[in-house]
């Protein structure tokens, strides 16, 4: 700018420690015209910055220097940081003032500050919205917390007749089920004010009761109490956790059932890891009430399908696709049908559509099973006709075996899960498993390997993730559910030889169960092969055709192979999706978990 000619002045602010440089109007920098002709530059040593432009000027050649002024505003300072004393002292004698109690909105602003805990108030608004009707399935679970809102509407009722009301209930089960909704619907429900608390510290856990004290009643919620209520080191063995982790769950105890607890305060809590929770913290008079909240069953799913489905532009009532779905998708949580809704949702919109219909549905569900279809995976003729035969002879010895699921789906498209091809099954809502139940599910997970040693003479590593699932179901049998005569009526669960860190009997034990297991899936395997012996046109027939169409359903294998051999088992019909058939409670029993088995794995 100097060597350009273009500065008018310079003001130095020796207080700050900024130069600011004006320039003339019109002033051109880097061949533009500038529109803003004030700059300001940070200074190390401004005393020595006029020395240095100076002898700037006089490298340049410039005879007549630029003015330098000099601006001192000694007050400017000095007034903000009186200012800022003054606010400050007013805002702290303010909060801890007793006789002035601040208002929620200072309050929230306060605990923000300090980041101890949420304080939700359902009259004001934040929490309004979620209530009983709004949350789908969760029969039971309503019924038991809706004992603890009417408690918090009516306590002279409960208290006339001597009863206490519980004083907290434990929200258990795996994730994605609806726990965190359900405590939601149970602030809105009761209309009272509501703290969340998540973290570590005794400090916080003090300071969320002091306050729930003064609001009572109300409702505390901790999400995820496993993080605040392990197990502490004594009960532990070999596992430890942090001093801090103790320190809060003893303030909790404390709190929860001490000498200065009072009525009217109720606790939630939620965790899908209550094998680790401290036993005094389940004890009756802290968390009472354990409320199971398990994967939905199918009327349940069906109710949740029509509720998420409400909110998407179907072209028919919810209803009528949500029964078929509902037979689909056995296992899947509350938040998994809700992404099944909204992915069927995001393909009808990639497809330009103006309704969601049946097909868009089907793909979600497929979509969350096996992964995405990658059909620009790279596999060799040879490796696809070794997939066709291994999903084939899944496919087949489900056919042609008593106990085994209705076959939904055959595939040889890549999916994005690693997944080179799959079969999927519509399984009955069963609790129960006979040896020949499990022994017959061996030999189908078996049946892609067998395939292929019949076929090619020579096994691929794609059958990994089948004999995982067959060494655990063969083990579980012979360890856990005593059905083994040579081991005998003796159980040994995984879980508790994980957490006392050693096998709870003998290695003469340890190798007679290993010898057992092989020697089980042996004759699993043994069994498979003779099905598959004695079939092996029908293997190649259907192999051969999935290599033509890559996908096959139910009917495309009955018209190849004809009926099955033990009549048709239970299958939901496409037909179903267009009709909405009600039946009673009783017929809702075609399976509880959708084995979409990835069976061959890169």
């Amino acid at each position: 700018m100097l060597a350009k000619g273009e500065v008018e002045q310079i003001i130095v602010r020796p207080d700050i420690e900024i130069v600011t440089i004006v320039l003339h109007d019109g002033a051109i920098i880097k061949k533009k015209r500038v529109e803003n002709r004030t700059y300001h530059m940070n200074v190390v040593n401004v005393y020595k910055f006029e020395d240095k432009i100076r002898e700037a000027e006089r490298r340049l050649g410039i005879n007549d220097g630029v003015p330098i002024i000099y601006e001192r505003s000694t007050d400017t300072a000095g007034k903000l940081l009186i200012s800022l004393l003054v606010v400050g002292l007013l805002i702290s004698l303010l909060a801890r003032s007793k006789s002035i109690r601040p208002p929620i909105s200072m309050d929230t602003f306060t605990q923000l500050g300090r980041a101890k805990f949420t304080l939700i108030d359902p009259l004001k608004g934040p929490g309004k919205g979620v209530r009983f009707s709004d949350v789908a399935g969760l029969r039971e679970a309503k019924l038991e917390v809706m004992e603890f809102v009417d408690y918090l509407k009516r306590p002279d009722h409960y208290k006339s007749l001597g009863a206490k009301v519980p004083r907290g209930a434990l929200l258990l089960g795996p994730p994605g089920c609806g726990k965190t909704l359900l405590a939601k619907a149970v602030a809105t429900e009761a209309n009272v004010p509501f703290l969340s608390m998540n973290g570590l510290g005794a400090a916080r856990v003090r300071d969320l009761f002091k306050e729930a004290r003064k609001r009572a009643p109300c409702i505390i919620y901790i999400d995820e109490i496993d993080a605040v209520g392990r197990k502490r080191s004594g009960q532990l063995g070999t596992e430890q956790i942090s001093g801090e982790s103790e320190q809060t769950l003893n303030q909790l105890l404390v709190e929860m059932d001490g000498m200065a607890s009072k009525e009217g305060v109720i606790m939630l809590a939620s965790t899908n890891r209550a094998d680790i929770l401290d036993k005094a913290l389940l004890r009756p008079g802290r968390f009472d009430r354990h409320i199971l909240i398990d994967y939905p069953d199918m009327i349940e799913r069906r109710q949740i399908f029509e509720q998420h489905l409400k909110g998407i532009q179907l072209e028919k009532a919810p209803d009528t696709y949500a029964k078929r779905l509902a037979y689909l998708t056995p296992g899947f949580s509350g938040a998994d049908i809700a992404n099944v809704c909204n992915e069927a949702a995001l393909h009808a919109a990639r497809l330009k559509k103006t309704k969601v219909d049946r097909t868009d549905l089907e793909y979600a569900v497929e979509r969350l099973v096996g992964g995405t279809e990658k059909r620009t995976h790279a596999m060799s003729p040879q490796e696809k006709r070794i997939v066709a035969y291994h999903e084939s002879g899944h496919a087949l010895v489900g056919w042609l075996l008593e106990h085994t699921d209705a076959l939904l789906k055959i595939t040889i498209v890549p999916r994005t899960s690693l997944a080179l091809g799959f079969a999927q099954y519509v399984p009955r809502d069963q609790k129960l498993y006979t040896k020949e139940e499990l022994f017959d599910r061996m030999c189908m997970t078996l049946g892609g390997r067998v395939a292929e040693a019949l076929t090619f003479n020579r096994v691929t590593t794609g059958a990994q993730n089948d004999l995982e699932k067959v060494t655990k179901m063969a083990y579980a049998q012979v360890k856990e559910f005593g059905m083994n005569d040579s081991v005998g009526l003796i159980s040994f669960p995984e879980e508790e030889s994980k957490e006392l860190g050693k096998r709870p009997y003998s290695k003469t034990l340890a190798n007679l169960i290993d010898a057992e297991v092989r020697t089980l899936v042996g004759q699993a395997y043994r069994h498979t092969e003779q099905v598959l012996v004695k079939n092996k046109d029908k293997l190649g027939k259907l192999a051969e055709t999935l290599l033509v169409k890559e996908t096959l359903n139910y009917d495309d294998v009955e018209n190849l192979l004809g009926p099955p051999p033990f009549g048709r088992k239970k299958l939901i019909e496409p037909a179903e999706f267009e009709e909405n058939l009600r039946k009673d409670a009783g017929d809702y029993r075609s399976g509880t978990k959708t084995e979409s088995t990835p069976t061959t794995k890169v």
